[in-house]
């Protein structure tokens, strides 16, 4: 499976560089001690880095795309629970997308977020997608090419899928195939590591037949 890098040469009218405190995030989500232990733990700094809207980049808004923020989080360790964007994704009721950066490196992840056909004044957080980690000193392309900023905010989400798309098909189509691949490679994984340590033949042989048919499954999913 190909992916983009999801890294991209943020127009410089957009940039705001402004950091958040991580209190501000608490005041809005009131997340629990463990969590905000991880915080603690994983996170250095956030910074919001660049606003994507109508007065920065000039592409006009959509009622689920009022704006697109990117957030920057220097991280202190190389792995981030996904719990954390969560928490931040849930204090901010807009578009997120967020760079990770290590050491020189930076990965980009972001998860589908929508307004709630239930309550619209909610939003719904999907998946979270993460790129592989690219060195800071490589080339990066300006933002892909759109009419609004609906337009642009799927395309970026596009970029994060280690999937690509199929003809024709929507982006809610694409994340909800990558979300039934994912549970299809899981279950998988499950019936290998029963497969490892079981003895009889006979069980061998239909956990054998179990994960053939997974894998096909899986091959029909990710094509």
């Amino acid at each position: 499976m190909s992916q983009a890098s999801a890294l991209f040469a943020w127009p410089l009218q957009a940039a705001v560089n402004r950091p958040v405190p991580k209190n501000k995030i608490y005041a809005h989500t009131q997340p629990t001690a463990a969590l905000r232990a991880l915080f603690v733990a994983q996170v250095e700094q956030i910074t919001w880095a660049y606003k994507l809207a109508p007065e920065t980049i000039n592409l006009p808004s959509r009622p689920s795309v009022p704006e697109i923020d990117v957030f920057e989080l220097t991280l202190k360790t190389p792995e981030l629970n996904h719990a954390v964007l969560r928490c931040v994704d849930k204090a901010m009721p807009r578009p997120m997308l967020f760079n990770l950066r290590f050491e020189g490196r930076t990965q980009a992840v972001a998860a589908f977020k929508r307004p709630s056909e239930a309550n619209p004044g909610q939003w719904v957080v999907g998946d979270y997608h993460a790129t592989p980690w690219q060195i800071d000193s490589l080339a990066r392309p300006g933002l892909p090419m759109a009419l609004d900023l609906q337009g642009l905010y799927e395309q970026l989400i596009r970029q994060h899928l280690a999937v690509p798309a199929r003809k024709d098909e929507s982006l809610r189509e694409q994340l909800d195939r990558l979300s039934a691949l994912s549970t299809k490679q899981l279950e998988a994984q499950k019936i290998a590591t029963r497969l490892a340590q079981e003895k009889q033949f006979n069980r061998k042989v239909a956990l054998n037949a179990e994960l053939r048919d997974l894998q096909q499954t899986i091959d029909s999913l990710a094509a």
